[in-house]
């Protein structure tokens, strides 16, 4: 039985049009199925709020890492409307950045990676499951389809490489595919002039060298397999000389819980370690960086890409990473961590992997991704594209930290 106890009868519905100061609005509908989904579309929602014939509605599509999402809506202040509301209400236009629950609902179907690239396997559905050629994530037909027919109407492509990976896993695929670029790396690029300033805001002396340490969610994520490595970081490096801060995939936020993360970590955050949450944008941190310390996830991935000295964990499994991609060519060319060594000796000064090598496998549009994708938007809203299209913002600095 569906309650509707928080039913939205504004700004979308049978009575709205009577109840709303500004009419005759096209609704779109922000599909926020995590935290990490719901920060990627912030970057391609910002590129159509502002038009006044635009009204957006963000729903939560429930599933196993659901947990924080309430509070990142919240926070967002925009109007929430329950999911099985959602799928009883017709939209414009829906945007996601991950697939469950699309194919239910009354509206063209955008969707964007919400990570660096389509560049990860899908993950063994069992102990001991190996797949002879694991399908890529999100390029796949199990996503795409639904009894044989497309779930999305526009899918938002990184790089010119993913359409040979959709001809192969998901040919009916390439009628929607649409080569935009990536929107994150572009506002990383145009972040770079404000490094001063993030660092300003998280209190790093100028002499002082800032490490980033990144983990993926799951079992083969730097925070699964080397928990201790946070603690060997804040007892090995003199805080005179080093600041650090770790930046925890949401995912791991959202299974293990807040308290208990943070009780894991306790003695690390006694020490000076700067813990970035959930609702933390993750990208003033590497931009701040002088090294970064990560896993095969995508935060590794675009410290490399802008130039940040990048201390591999380990090697990534091809079971993992997706043959090409930038996770791979990260994995396999930065230096890999040697736990018998002192962590300080082994954090490089100069980048091994070249920057723009990785740039050129995360994007084939460098700094052209907002274009793209709000020419899309309004394409499939049905609606004119107004004014001159503005470039990639820098992300805003910090306030956390700096009363500290």
């Amino acid at each position: 039985m569906i309650s509707n106890e928080n039913w939205v009868h504004v700004p979308v519905g049978i009575d709205a049009e009577w109840l709303v100061t500004r009419a005759d609005c096209r609704s779109v509908l922000v599909v926020v199925h995590t935290v990490t989904s719901g920060r990627a579309l912030l970057d391609v929602v910002e590129l159509i709020e502002t038009d006044p014939r635009v009204q957006l509605v963000f729903t939560h599509q429930p599933g196993a890492f659901s947990g924080g999402v309430a509070e990142f809506l919240h926070q967002m202040g925009g109007v929430v409307m329950p999911w099985h509301q959602a799928v009883r209400e017709r939209f414009d236009l829906a945007l996601a950045a991950a697939y469950s629950g699309l194919p239910d609902l009354h509206a063209p179907a955008m969707v964007v990676s919400h990570g660096a690239s389509f560049g990860k396997h899908v993950s063994p559905v069992g102990e001991g499951v190996l797949l002879a050629d694991p399908p890529v994530y999100g390029l796949d037909a199990q996503r795409l389809t639904r009894d044989g027919r497309l779930v999305v109407s526009a899918l938002a492509l990184s790089h010119h490489s993913q359409l040979d990976v959709l001809r192969r896993q998901c040919p009916d695929g390439l009628r929607v595919a649409v080569v935009a670029g990536d929107p994150c790396f572009d506002r990383l690029v145009a972040s770079e002039p404000h490094r001063r300033e993030y660092r300003a805001a998280l209190n790093v002396e100028d002499d002082q060298a800032l490490v980033v340490v990144t983990s993926t969610w799951g079992r083969h994520g730097l925070f699964g397999q080397h928990g201790d490595v946070l603690a060997r970081l804040m007892s090995e490096l003199p805080p005179e000389r080093f600041r650090v801060a770790a930046l925890l995939h949401p995912a791991v936020w959202a299974c293990h819980g807040r308290r208990q993360v943070k009780a894991w970590l306790r003695e690390c955050l006694d020490a000076g370690l700067m813990l970035f949450e959930p609702q933390d944008d993750w990208r003033p941190a590497i931009v701040a960086s002088d090294h970064v310390f990560g896993d095969h996830g995508s935060v590794t991935v675009y410290a490399a890409a802008i130039g940040r000295p990048v201390l591999c964990v380990d090697r990534p499994s091809g079971f993992v990473t997706a043959g090409g991609s930038p996770h791979e060519l990260v994995g396999h060319t930065a230096p890999a961590w040697d736990p018998d060594l002192p962590l300080a000796e082994q954090l490089g000064t100069e980048p091994a992997v070249r920057p723009e090598e990785v740039a050129k496998l995360v994007t084939s549009c460098p700094g052209r991704a907002d274009g793209v994708l709000r020419k899309i938007m309004y394409k499939l809203i049905g609606i004119a594209e107004p004014g001159r299209h503005r470039l990639a913002r820098p992300v805003p600095a910090p306030t956390r930290w700096r009363a500290r």
